[in-house]
């Protein structure tokens, strides 16, 4: 009998169940209607509401060129969520005239979440980041796959040509501003953790996989990390 994965497992207890309790109002303190969230948060300034494009000016294009990183979120047709990170050198996402986004997709553990989600609920979030900066680019739009080899030929995510692409038809596209970023302080390298106090991945991957070989579970990592990027 094969295995049970995340996607099989019963939804009846954990977060998904405290959540549905939510929504049936066992909670007094749920918000579950649009005037009780106006009720916390007033409307937004005007600016917040004027900044927003249906495409990419120059500003927008530009920041998606000085990118090494973004944030892909997608939804399936349960809406279950789920965010990606994708990252290459700075210029590794295209822009195409003024409404298209073209990301390129790397092999990676091949499990394709996100991908799949894309089939079933052809719509992503997208946010873009630029090391140092503290504003970052939010765009929202469609999504189509491709292996189009015309719209693949230089596409790469820092190591290997691309297997397919995302292609995002922008819908919206605003800058957020620093304040996250600034109160994280994401930036500021005097906050980070020295290396050896940070959480060991082949540890934790050792754990959740039940490898029970510590070393064997930081070499097939190391491997991946230098030859399978």
């Amino acid at each position: 009998m094969r295995g049970v994965t995340r996607r099989d497992a019963p939804r009846g207890s954990g977060p998904r169940a405290s959540a549905d309790a939510i929504i049936r109002g066992i909670d007094p303190y749920a918000i579950t209607t649009l005037e009780q969230l106006r009720a916390v948060y007033p409307e937004p300034a005007e600016r917040a509401v004027l900044k927003e494009l249906d495409h990419l000016d120059e500003h927008c294009r530009d920041f998606i060129a000085r990118s090494p990183f973004v944030l892909v979120a997608s939804a399936n047709g349960r809406g279950e969520c789920d965010v990606s990170p994708k990252g290459g050198p700075p210029g590794f996402v295209r822009t195409s005239g003024d409404r298209q986004i073209l990301i390129p997709d790397a092999t990676g553990n091949r499990r394709l979440d996100s991908l799949q989600n894309m089939l079933e609920n052809p719509r992503v979030g997208l946010v873009f980041l630029i090391p140092g900066m503290g504003e970052t680019l939010r765009v929202n739009g469609g999504v189509e796959l491709t292996r189009d080899p015309a719209l693949l030929d230089g596409l790469a995510t820092g190591g290997r040509a691309a297997k397919l692409a995302l292609v995002v038809t922008v819908e919206q596209a605003y800058l957020h501003c620093a304040k996250s970023i600034l109160r994280s302080r994401l930036w500021d390298q005097s906050t980070w953790q020295a290396a050896e106090d940070l959480p060991s991945a082949a540890a934790i991957l050792n754990d959740h996989i039940g490898i029970g070989d510590l070393a064997a579970s930081a070499a097939a990592l190391a491997d991946s990390y230098t030859n399978r990027i």
